[in-house]
């Protein structure tokens, strides 16, 4: 019924962490999804998810060896709905 961002499981996380999130019904129609990770300075790190998805509960693994440890946040957008959250990775 609503969009949901679960958070970061495990956090912190050293190198992959999993992102749950779940997607409702849309009135609307079909909506694109997004789920990007920003660094502490809000430049874009990765698109994880950037499309249509179907509604119900989604996963998204995150492999982020090649980046620096820091505090990094995850933001979904669904619609005009957003869903932000932090993640640790520890080296």
């Amino acid at each position: 019924e609503t969009l949901m961002l679960y958070p970061a499981f495990p956090n912190p996380f050293n190198p992959v962490t999993t992102f749950k999130f779940d997607i409702p019904l849309s009135t609307n129609g079909s909506q694109k999804a997004s789920l990007i990770v920003y660094d502490v300075q809000g430049k874009v790190v990765e698109t994880l998810l950037n499309k249509e998805l179907i509604p119900g509960s989604h996963k998204i693994k995150w492999h982020a060896s090649t980046y620096a440890s820091s505090i990094y946040f995850v933001q979904l957008r669904y619609g005009e709905i957003i869903k932000t959250q932090k993640a640790l990775y520890l080296k």
